[in-house]
């Protein structure tokens, strides 16, 4: 059996319908538009960022409905309205 390289690149075998495939390889930059793999790593990174940000606002929300930080913030905020009447 032969070894395995550790490199940066994993090797996937996938199944795409040819329609899909079709729709972003028109609508792809031009640059990337007949690099398959490319577009799929471009795909991927663009899924990543926006599973990241619903993930954020997610938290952002279960922060916003939480009474012990919304009192904590109005703390900050109290302690800081001296320092931001400066005009800096």
């Amino acid at each position: 059996m032969k070894p395995v390289a550790l490199t940066g690149t994993v090797r996937r075998s996938v199944a795409l319908p040819r329609a899909l495939v079709e729709q972003v390889m028109a609508v792809a930059p031009p640059d990337i538009a007949r690099n398959l793999n490319r577009l799929v790593t471009v795909a991927l990174q663009a899924f990543v960022a926006r599973q990241r940000q619903h993930e954020f606002e997610e938290a952002m929300a279960s922060m916003a409905a939480d009474a012990s930080v919304r009192t904590e913030n109005k703390r900050i905020a109290r302690d800081f309205a001296a320092a931001e009447k400066d005009g800096l």
